[in-house]
């Protein structure tokens, strides 16, 4: 049954690494004289998964060189928010000795702005990184961090629950719209027919009070007529009532209990991954990973993956240098240069990550040759193969079955992926983004009570409460 193999590789997924707590509760030993602390949030490809395997590839170049130098990653538990918390606690009181630490996007601004991460060369963030992407990587005009894998909301699909109602074109991977995903959800519970055995409702997402909330909203707001972008590019609140009350409702139109599965008020990305893989739903807005953990257990016959429709927000982490790296920031600069090379973003892609680099996209020259090829046999040397080589093909047995072009990389990353990073809008880049995200996601949880608010009322309240905490223009 799909449920077991899909919690089997969300337990893989949630893996972290050990050691004693800091006074910011994350777990870390400590710090060798030639140790270059790297401070992350979880890998979704697994323990020893592709971040741990380049970092394994840098420290055997370092031992090749022989600096003494060597590089270990640290994985923060908990969700994206705590491990904002822990970042924040750690960096500001010095009770963790990190030396790079692995940003969301949406952080950048405000880890900037309270001087915890370093100015970075401008070079690190050339012109082959994706230029939405790249945007991420500055604040206040400067380079402040390096992109290092990207995000962006895609939309899945089952199409053989497309197939069972009789709907002749099961292949949206050309886009739909809101209204298409509507009709197609209709004509699947149609009166009289043979509805999928597990199927409940027609699509789900991440509408819990957290960051999903959040992404969700922005991605709704944008969509709206008059495109509700809720800051300018400084951080200054921007948004009129008009354009708020167009963005709840484009939210409400969304969640609207007709089509959208109960849960999703309560999901995140785990527990909305679980629910249309187990069949109860046909529709489901998530992250690029999701593509290769579908296709564990469910095949191309029954999962496709398209264009989220309107628009669909950026997302991604990258790579900073803390301002207290006790004098191994040069060492750390060139750690960084190592983990968002073309090279190793065409490990991430081939991973399942969102690579941040064009070249991993379109030049098929530029391979992975650092690290194992998903499946690979974990006894394999991380760097085993030479600098450039291609991968090496997976053994019969791998359980990876993620579906690849010609050149190893998942078969939807050129036409569907790398198109959907270039579209993909920001959400609100503010040194305040904590309080943003917090205040949003609450004010917007009353759409989802037993009593929501109208449109006009509720916009009137988010704005009143926005402008609290937001510098005005």
């Amino acid at each position: 049954m799909y449920g077991c193999g899909l919690a089997l590789a969300l337990l893989l997924t949630a893996a972290c690494t050990g050691g004693g707590p800091t006074p910011s509760g994350v777990p870390v030993s400590p710090a060798g004289p030639g140790d270059i602390i790297v401070a992350s949030g979880r890998d979704v490809t697994g323990k020893g998964g592709i971040r741990q395997q380049l970092i394994d590839a840098w420290n055997a170049r370092q031992d090749k060189k022989h600096t003494g130098v060597h590089a270990r990653l640290v994985e923060l538990p908990g969700s994206a928010d705590e491990q904002r918390s822990q970042l924040l606690g750690a960096l500001q009181s010095g009770g963790a000795q990190y030396d790079v630490v692995n940003l969301d996007v949406t952080w950048v601004p405000e880890f900037a702005a309270a001087h915890l991460i370093s100015r970075l060369p401008d070079r690190l963030v050339g012109g082959d990184v994706i230029k939405s992407v790249a945007s991420t990587a500055r604040w206040d005009g400067q380079v402040y961090a390096v992109p290092f894998n990207s995000d962006v909301g895609l939309l899945y699909y089952r199409r053989d629950y497309l197939e069972q109602a009789h709907i002749r074109d099961t292949d949206l991977s050309r886009g739909v719209s809101w209204q298409r995903l509507r009709d197609l959800t209709d004509t699947i519970e149609a009166p009289g027919a043979r509805r999928p055995g597990d199927y409940e409702k027609g699509w789900t997402t991440q509408l819990g009070p957290y960051e999903g909330r959040t992404v969700n909203a922005v991605e709704a707001f944008l969509s709206a007529d008059g495109g509700a972008a809720l800051t300018d590019d400084r951080g200054r609140y921007t948004a009129t009532v008009p354009e708020l009350t167009a963005g709840v409702a484009q939210l409400r139109a969304r969640a609207q209990a007709a089509y959208t599965l109960g849960d999703a008020v309560r999901s995140d990305e785990t527990e909305s991954l679980t629910d249309f893989a187990d069949g109860r739903t046909a529709f489901l807005r998530h992250w690029p990973y999701a593509y290769r953990t579908l296709h564990q257990s469910l095949g191309d016959a029954q999962v496709g993956v398209a264009p989220l429709p309107g628009r669909a927000v950026l997302g991604g982490q990258n790579l900073a240098v803390t301002t207290r790296s006790p004098g191994r920031a040069a060492e750390a600069k060139d750690l960084i240069g190592f983990l968002t090379s073309a090279e190793s973003e065409r490990c991430l892609l081939d991973a399942g990550f969102a690579a941040t680099r064009e070249s991993a996209y379109l030049d098929d020259g530029v391979t992975c040759g650092t690290a194992r090829p998903p499946g690979a046999s974990p006894s394999s040397p991380a760097d085993s193969a030479s600098p450039g080589a291609p991968p090496a093909s997976p053994p019969a047995e791998s359980a990876d079955r993620m579906p690849r072009d010609d050149h190893g990389r998942p078969r939807y990353a050129r036409t569907i992926l790398l198109p959907a990073l270039r579209r993909a809008v920001q959400r609100p880049r503010t040194p305040f983004y904590g309080a943003f995200t917090q205040t949003f996601a609450t004010e917007l949880g009353r759409l989802f009570g037993e009593h929501p608010p109208g449109d006009a009322e509720l916009a009137a309240a988010l704005d009143t409460a926005l402008r609290r905490i937001l510098p005005d223009r």
